[in-house]
């Protein structure tokens, strides 16, 4: 590993028997396209919706775009060098829409196609499993144009993406995850407006999570139909969500954000329905006129895997009464009125609290919707990182991983059909609105120089894969 950061406070390298992970459990990391590719108008890329987002002043922290980003675009193979060298088993990435298929129609890109070939075919030389990602985040611009995901037509011509890379990619890429986090995409994007494509309408934004459903649902019976023998998840992120009280009115405010972290998701994609109670809190929203006859039937449609991504939990209480509510723009259409509760523990860099046993209970819970394998997909931590004498040492990220694996061990243990688990991320990238400002890599990332630097919770993670498992406490 070039760079090496110095070894961790605890010893990585301590064999003692510890918590074992089952035989083939699949030990990745996890990455974004716009997040690390740079390269944005580079071989027949065409602006994503964040192209536009973040070259519009004030959307990102500091003026911060992702056009160069980690280049990862020109430095795949130092890069994959460095996955190989932590031991990885499998890396998730996405694949950039506008890269492969330039305004979100028509014929593909051969340029585009060829740097996710170069990308599978290093991986699969380094004995590293390819996951691939179709959709995170970044709709092409002309798409957004002609209405976006609160637009019926997006959710074929994503569909018609899908069915593109499943031709090109499909002989070797095997794992597949169609969207990644569509409560983000749709009530970030199109609720409170604080992430691309930056608008604020709480009817269009559960018209973009209903579209993104049936998106998915297409691009699964897409790639059934080019690639019969693929592995189809889709990822979610989780909540769990707590009353502040045992008050009837603070367990109501769980109810209701229960409903649309968690429910409006889960229950269409698995159970093939929208909670009653989720449409009765939103009848003020929206009518759900947009869901038409044999949606419900096509967003369910079988899968093979669940990724779920989990940070943090979420404590909320009742409305203050007296107390107006705030008019800014909500991610909680309905429910804009309902309080997020902080406790007092201790939080990330990005103020989320940090509390492990809620990946236990939050995969405990996926596996009551379902018998389905169920991945990590994502789970870390942005903490203040600097290089000193050329090393990182990020002892809070480590314990923050331990944590979290210990936690997800314990799911295993009472049953949970855990078969993954990718860490989030490979290397510091740009952070969505927060721009180049929060670090969340086992690999420290010099944006002037581009220069790598692995912290010690790579080192760390390095040791995790080679046990298959975690030292005794």
């Amino acid at each position: 590993m070039s760079n090496p950061a110095s070894p961790p406070a605890v010893d990585v390298l301590d064999e003692r028997p510890g918590l074992t992970f089952p035989p083939g459990f699949l030990w990745g990391a996890a990455t974004a396209a716009y997040q690390i590719e740079g390269a944005a108008a580079v071989d027949g890329r065409t602006p994503s919706i964040w192209d536009t987002f973040s070259h519009t002043e004030g959307r990102v922290v500091a003026g911060h775009t992702g056009d160069v980003a980690c280049d990862h675009y020109h430095r795949l193979g130092g890069d994959v060098a460095l996955m190989a060298e932590l031991g990885l088993k499998s890396y998730r990435f996405s694949v950039s829409w506008p890269r492969v298929q330039p305004g979100g129609t028509g014929a593909a890109n051969p340029q585009g196609l060829d740097f996710y070939r170069r990308l599978v075919d290093e991986l699969l030389a380094n004995g590293i499993e390819p996951w691939l990602t179709l959709y995170h985040w970044d709709l092409p611009q002309p798409l957004e144009d002609a209405g976006g995901w609160p637009a019926r037509d997006t959710a074929a011509r994503f569909a018609d993406y899908t069915t593109l890379l499943a031709d090109a990619l499909g002989d070797r890429v095997r794992y597949w995850t169609t969207l990644n986090e569509p409560w983000c995409s749709a009530f970030l994007g199109y609720g409170s407006g604080v992430h691309a494509p930056g608008r604020t309408n709480g009817a269009d934004a559960v018209r973009a999570g209903h579209h993104l459903m049936l998106g998915h649902g297409l691009s699964v019976q897409a790639l059934r139909a080019a690639r019969p023998t693929a592995e189809v998840g889709v990822t979610v992120n989780l909540y769990p969500v707590d009353p502040a009280s045992d008050t009837p009115a603070d367990s109501d405010a769980a109810r209701r954000i229960d409903g649309l972290a968690n429910r409006f998701f889960l229950d269409p994609l698995l159970r093939g329905s929208y909670p009653e109670d989720l449409v009765a809190d939103l009848r003020t929203v929206t009518d759900f006129g947009h869901v038409r006859d044999g949606d419900l039937a096509t967003i369910s449609t079988p899968l093979d895997l669940v990724g779920v991504n989990y940070y943090s939990r979420h404590v909320v209480a009742a409305p203050t009464e007296g107390v107006a509510t705030d008019s800014a723009p909500s991610c909680w259409p309905g429910s804009e009125d309902v309080r997020f509760v902080t406790r007092g523990v201790p939080v990330t860099d990005m103020g989320w609290e940090i509390d492990a046993p809620g990946l236990t209970e939050t995969l405990r819970r996926v596996h009551d919707y379902t018998d389905l394998p169920l991945y990590v997909t994502e789970n870390g931590s942005a903490f203040v990182d600097s290089v000193v004498d050329g090393q990182v040492d990020d002892v809070d990220r480590l314990a923050y991983f331990d944590a979290h694996l210990r936690a997800a061990h314990e799911a295993i243990n009472d049953g949970v059909p855990l078969r993954g688990y990718f860490a989030w991320s490979l290397m510091d990238n740009f952070e969505w609105a927060w721009g180049y400002t929060k670090r969340f890599g086992m690999i420290h990332v010099d944006y002037d120089s581009q220069a790598r630097t692995p912290k010690s919770s790579a080192k760390w993670y390095a040791s995790v894969i080679r046990r298959n498992g975690l030292a005794a406490q």
